[in-house]
């Protein structure tokens, strides 16, 4: 099989995610990168088909997901994120998202805290 990988990298947005209330109350920015993996033949992409990627489409899944709701934990985030992706596009085979949050409360100073979560086309679907 062939595999061609879109990704999108560093869109931000501002949203309110958080374990603490202040977090979830005065919100703060994300940033968010995705990997999807498609399997798409050499046709296909040639004739600029039917079975491709959107990936306006999947940025808007992506901006919904995180503007949506409210997740206490940036793990929930990237996973609902790699769900809704994988749900939405029979093409992707693979999607890897990472979510960051700049400057998080740990009581020090650090760049960013980052979680990475994949899903897998299950054979079934």
């Amino acid at each position: 099989m062939n595999y061609t990988i879109i990704r999108i990298q560093n869109a931000r947005f501002y949203a309110h995610h958080g374990v603490l209330d202040a977090e979830r109350m005065s919100g703060g920015l994300f940033e968010i990168d995705a990997e999807m993996t498609c399997d798409l033949t050499t046709a296909e992409v040639e004739d600029n088909l039917k079975k491709t990627l959107d990936y306006e489409q999947a940025y808007s899944f992506i901006k919904e997901v995180v503007s949506g709701q409210k997740f206490f934990l940036i793990e929930a985030l990237a996973y609902r994120i790699a769900l809704k992706i994988i749900e939405n596009f029979t093409v992707v085979q693979k999607v890897t998202v990472k979510v960051r949050k700049p400057s998080p409360p740990l009581g020090g100073l650090t760049d960013f805290v980052e979680v990475e979560h994949s899903e897998y086309r299950h054979k079934a679907e």
